[in-house]
């Protein structure tokens, strides 16, 4: 399979766009966090740059985004960038699930706080976000240490953790999300914040009661999303990936 240069374009806007998403929602602090995705059909991935020639991530344009090969080394030399220096987080992940086409590194600040305190992210809402209810319902693991991911060993670790899950927390650090699009992965992302979010609200007001079994049960016999398989058909004409909900944040950093 070869992509052409016109797809690969493409695709460096698409994580150029997840980038000031995320930023945007205050899902990060500037400059750290970094997307990235698989370029179809081959080991090479694209990824959100850093060095003294980077946009910050609320301004990532696709001329911020660099090639690297699985083992993390830039493809090509370009002044006043590197990649990042958790760039292992990425091709970990690629490495473990081929199913995986985008990851995702940033550090959202109420999930940190949690993580750092220890309390549990309890599944207090159904129909409010049922998509994020059932993010939380197929297990966010925990990876227990505050450290950088700045070599294989780390990145291997990080990848066992979060073993076939979307999600995972790093304590005292962030998230990283996986998707099966840089679209689903940055949804993802956007899911598990949102649960946060309304955790500490309830936290902040007595203490959260989790829905009744009868309504979990409910919600897990909905399913959760999957990939879509190789070889299925793509969105319709029209419709962008991650549907309606990412067309809004898109629309919302592009107007």
């Amino acid at each position: 399979m070869t992509t052409s240069d016109a797809e690969i374009d493409s695709l460096k806007e698409r994580v150029a766009t997840a980038c000031r998403v995320l930023a945007r929602l205050d899902l990060t602090r500037e400059p750290a966090g970094h997307v990235s995705a698989r370029i179809p059909g081959t080991e090479r991935v694209l990824i959100k740059a850093r060095g003294p020639g980077e946009s910050g991530v609320r301004f990532t344009k696709p001329e911020d985004i660099v090639e690297v090969d699985m083992s993390g080394k830039m493809l090509s030399s370009i002044e006043g960038f590197i990649a990042p220096r958790e760039v292992f987080i990425h091709t970990w992940m690629y490495r473990q699930r081929p199913e995986v086409n985008s990851v995702i590194h940033i550090h959202p600040p109420t999930i940190v706080t949690f993580t750092v305190v220890g309390k549990p992210l309890l599944p207090i809402y159904g129909a409010y976000d049922p998509g994020s209810l059932r993010l939380l319902l197929n297990g966010v693991p925990l990876f227990d240490s505050s450290v950088l991911i700045s070599n294989d060993t780390l990145g291997e670790q990080l990848a066992q953790t979060i073993g076939d899950k979307d999600v995972v927390l790093m304590r005292g650090h962030g998230i990283t999300s996986v998707g099966s699009s840089v679209e689903t992965a940055g949804l993802n992302a956007i899911m598990l914040n949102e649960v946060a979010e309304m955790n500490y609200r309830a936290y902040m007001l007595g203490d959260p009661r989790p829905i009744s079994d009868d309504d979990l049960k409910s919600f897990e016999s909905m399913g959760r999303g999957a990939p879509r398989a190789e070889g299925a058909p793509r969105p319709a004409a029209g419709r962008p990936e991650g549907g309606a909900a990412w067309e809004t944040y898109r629309l919302m950093v592009d107007d």
